[in-house]
């Protein structure tokens, strides 16, 4: 049989189905185990260390559940596993651990891109939010909170896939030029966060619930998951703004469903000029509710002292 993968009859095969919903539960116990012991110790640590021990919690706990569905399916080796582990941010499991599959060579422009982001997210964090003065905290926070995200997704993310690439690895970059969508469909499903989008895409859209609500409702479910996630990550932790990230996406489902809808199509809300302004004011013009103000100056702002930003 080799390398090849093993299709979900013959997982079924292999695990009975009473040991495949054991299987399951095992899967989900250290998602539920993580969260819950890092919001029991809440108050005894700072919003900003809270916010990021939760967000690894979760992180932690369905990196976890996807590496172990695949389980019996896609033959790999323990050092793959431990390398998807702990050595991939990604969540698509199926393309890390198969191997024997041709994989292109990064090319030298994608380092540089790669590098040069980075340090633009350098920059930005701890050279230029300190020159904003203290009177603009939100600005200081929102060009912290860009340096951030360029420095790890944009930059570091994109590194690290380059190196697992050139050895062969089929990781794929979570970033995916989402500036370039044609529109908002393309800019959530093909290009931003591919991490989470892939937990969805095996979680909600393989699941009873495609076969019982269809595939436009369960695509803005997944909307409304993302905000309730968001909402974990970024109110709970500021305190204040409970609901605001989960109306941000309830926003973006809202938008999807209107893009692809008779009228969307007819204005051309998809595809080409029109699409991409559409795509770049629904995600952008939002989104202060998804970082709001308390999120920033009770949480960002702390955490940007402590590594000494400002």
């Amino acid at each position: 049989m080799g390398t090849a993968d093993l299709d979900v009859d013959s997982a079924t095969a292999i695990y009975p189905m009473k040991d495949m919903r054991t299987r399951q539960w095992v899967g989900r116990v250290p998602l539920l185990v993580a969260a819950c012991g890092t919001i029991a110790l809440r108050n005894l640590m700072p919003a900003w260390a809270f916010m990021w021990s939760l967000a690894s919690a979760i992180y932690t706990g369905l990196k976890w559940l996807s590496w172990w569905r695949v389980q019996g399916r896609i033959r790999h080796s323990n050092w793959r596993s431990a390398a998807y582990l702990l050595g991939w941010p990604g969540m698509d499991a199926e393309s890390f651990l198969k191997s024997g599959c041709p994989v292109s060579k990064p090319a030298v422009r994608q380092w540089v891109a790669g590098l040069i982001t980075a340090m633009m997210g350098i920059t930005l964090l701890w050279v230029l939010a300190r020159r904003i003065p203290e009177e603009h905290p939100l600005m200081r926070g929102w060009v912290g909170m860009l340096g951030l995200i360029l420095l790890l997704h944009f930059g570091t993310f994109k590194i690290i896939a380059l190196i697992w690439r050139s050895m062969g690895v089929d990781a794929v970059p979570i970033m995916d030029a989402p500036l370039r969508s044609a529109s908002l469909s393309e800019f959530w499903g093909k290009r931003w966060n591919l991490g989470f989008r892939q937990l969805a895409y095996d979680f909600l859209i393989f699941s009873p619930l495609h076969k019982v609500l269809g595939g436009p409702a369960t695509g803005f479910l997944v909307f409304v998951v993302s905000g309730l996630l968001h909402d974990l990550v970024i109110s709970f932790p500021a305190r204040a703004g409970y609901g605001l990230p989960t109306t941000y996406f309830v926003i973006q489902g809202l938008g999807v469903a209107v893009e692809r809808s008779q009228f969307g199509k007819r204005l051309g809300l998809g595809r080409h000029a029109l699409g991409w302004l559409f795509m770049a004011t629904v995600t952008a013009a939002p989104a202060y509710w998804l970082f709001h103000p308390q999120f920033v100056t009770r949480v960002i702002l702390p955490f940007m002292r402590a590594i000494r930003a400002i």
